[in-house]
């Protein structure tokens, strides 16, 4: 077996290439992606509020740093030494053990990523991606799903009704969005034939996945949001129902790692989209033609950071635009949108593969047999959708009629009337009647503010 070479290997690449570091090169790329993580964090939230100040017409911040571009790491540095304040009623060691559950696997998740292709580090020749196994992109999907323990177990541990109702949203949201996440993988897994990060990489040398899978990019994209908790999904920290969510209890430096690790998994699912859609560190194709060494040395880890910036523009422009949905018409768009869109686009890009192999490039036949399998499908859906809506108004129906008939029975919840009078304070009448009234403190006073009596 050979081992992984550079990015211009028409091949899938081997994982013979991965393992035979010396101790000292791992901990360097150890610490480069710790580094490339809290790098990312800091400048993730100063982007986001300068983004978005621009967006609402505000300045944002200015005032640490040259252009108050030192904000988040002023903000950090305060939470370190604020007050810490414990709920009486907590569970102390799951109170405690919670938000480290959800910042440690954001951190592993990053261990298979691939930044770029081989490259000299003082003077030996490495991967720019710290380790990768036949199935890296599940090793990422397992570490992104465990995180979903520490948000439950903080909202469990506080001992709060609050932060209860928060984890418990965020369990069924992970649920919800990860069965579209991973279904949108699926195309993906076919089209690279291997589930190894650095060899769908090496697969979309001359074409991105992006492009052919356009509709697993889309769902993957809309699901990476749910994932994440990010607005206009971030029902689990909802502030005008939940006052914060499953961290409404904690403070200084439990709540900074759960800030913490919520922006790193925006940078993995950011990561992973690159990784699985756009190329990973692959240069843009325009210019790859104009300039033969974009994909060589160091260069694709600019190229590779550019892509996941964007997406947390992406991120940072739907909390800026989009309003957040109500939990029903969340849960709804989950199960019953993208996950049967996805079902049927991967029974269509099966069935494609599948006629391909068997006639060969033969485009036309497959067009046609593809057309027969999928009109019946999507004449399917369109009917399913049709009753759902036609169900939907006899519903509402059925209730307005049911609340006439209520309404002419006389049945009715009962309703002020529109001339009501209030009635007077008693208050007010004992005061009338010379009764002199207590108000607090010691003092009588009357009702005509006059001085107190005795």
């Amino acid at each position: 077996m050979t081992s992984v070479r550079a990015a211009s290997s028409d091949t899938i690449p081997t994982l013979a290439g991965f393992g035979h570091d010396a101790i000292w090169l791992i901990l360097i790329k150890v610490l480069g992606v710790f580094v490339f993580l809290v790098v990312m964090t800091l400048f993730s939230i100063v982007f986001e509020r300068k983004v978005v100040g621009r967006m609402q017409n505000r300045i944002g911040p200015n005032r640490t740093g040259p252009w108050g571009i030192l904000q988040s790491l002023a903000d950090g540095v305060k939470l370190a030494f604020k007050e810490e304040i414990i709920p009486l009623l907590a569970d102390k060691p799951v109170y405690w053990i919670a938000p480290v559950l959800s910042c440690v696997p954001a951190f592993l998740a990053f261990s298979v990523i691939p930044f770029g292709p081989e490259v000299s580090i003082f003077h030996h020749h490495t991967m720019l991606q710290l380790t990768d196994l036949p199935v890296g992109v599940l090793v990422i999907f397992a570490c992104s799903s465990l995180g979903v323990y520490g948000i439950v177990l903080s909202g469990w541990a506080s001992g709060s009704t609050y932060p209860l109702l928060g984890g418990l949203r965020s369990a069924a949201q992970m649920i919800s969005y990860e069965v579209a996440m991973g279904l949108s993988m699926v195309a993906v897994f076919l089209f690279a034939g291997t589930m190894s990060t650095s060899g769908i990489v090496s697969a979309q040398n001359h074409l991105w996945n992006g492009l052919p899978l356009f509709i697993s990019f889309v769902i993957y994209v809309i699901a990476m949001v749910g994932e994440t908790n990010r607005a206009p999904f971030d029902l689990p920290e909802a502030e005008s129902e939940l006052v914060g969510g499953f961290h409404t209890e904690y403070s200084s430096m439990k709540f900074a790692l759960f800030f913490l690790a919520e922006y790193i998994n925006m940078v993995t699912v950011s990561a992973l989209a690159t990784t699985l859609f756009l190329g990973g560190w692959h240069a843009p194709f325009g210019l790859v033609s104009l300039w033969g060494g974009a994909n060589s040395g160091w260069w694709p880890f600019v190229w590779f950071t550019v892509k996941v910036v964007l997406f947390i523009f992406f991120f940072v422009w739907l909390r800026g635009t989009l309003p957040r949905l109500r939990y029903d018409q969340f849960m709804h768009f989950g199960w019953k949108v993208l996950i049967p869109i996805n079902l049927v686009w991967i029974l269509a890009i099966t069935t494609v593969r599948t006629l391909r192999d068997r006639w060969g490039n033969d485009t036309g036949t497959v067009l046609k047999i593809v057309a027969i399998v999928l009109i019946p499908v999507i004449i399917a859906l369109i009917i399913y959708t049709w009753a759902d809506v036609r169900r939907q108004q006899r519903l509402d129906a059925d209730e307005a009629a049911a609340e006439e008939e209520e309404v002419a029975r006389g049945i009715t919840f009962p309703i002020p009337p529109l001339n009501l009078v209030v009635p007077p304070s008693p208050r007010l009448v004992g005061a009338s009647a010379g009764v002199p009234v207590i108000e607090s403190g010691s003092a009588h006073r009357t009702t005509d503010g006059g001085q107190p009596h005795g």
